[in-house]
């Protein structure tokens, strides 16, 4: 019986209305849904074949309403309302910073920016559904409006199986 490396991923919505420094509520949940376009772009940049890496420049995240569950034959957020985000300064973090076996992405939303439900997120090596796609995640975590600043952070953990 073979056992596989598996993965974890933890999506974090941390809550502030504008103008407060301390947030109001941080939803955080687990998941696991990795897109078939994703993991072939990993391997490339792992192969040394051309891709686009999920750095500093090219990394964003993005929400959506969408509510379709995950499929890893999907390519990016399956809703109507959607948008993309660069990476807030000092991110991505890699194991040096975030942790052995580890990668943290984080976005600020602005206070005009993503005023929808957010049910849906994903990590991109760009700010569209073009772009690929490294996992999409399915889980609400409330709507937000104008008036309040919304930070995603989603943690990407490589682990041996226990």
């Amino acid at each position: 019986m073979s056992q596989n490396v598996g993965t974890l991923v933890k999506y974090r919505v941390i809550k502030r209305r504008v103008g407060e420094q301390k947030p109001y509520a941080v939803d955080e949940s687990e998941h696991n849904c990795f897109l078939i376009e994703g993991m072939n772009e990993m391997w490339n940049l792992i192969l040394g074949l051309t891709a686009t890496p999920f750095n500093s420049t090219n990394a964003y995240i993005g929400v959506g309403d969408g509510t379709t569950a995950e499929s890893e034959s999907q390519t990016g957020l399956q809703g109507s309302n959607k948008f993309y985000k660069g990476m807030a300064s000092g991110y991505p973090k890699g194991p040096a910073d975030a942790g052995d076996k580890k990668a943290v992405f984080r976005s600020v939303f602005g206070s005009d920016e993503a005023n929808f439900a957010w049910n849906e997120v994903t990590v991109a090596n760009g700010n569209s559904d073009n772009a690929k796609n490294m996992l999409r995640i399915v889980a609400s975590k409330g709507t937000k409006s104008s008036g309040e600043e919304w930070t995603a952070e989603v943690e990407v953990q490589f682990q041996n199986p226990a």
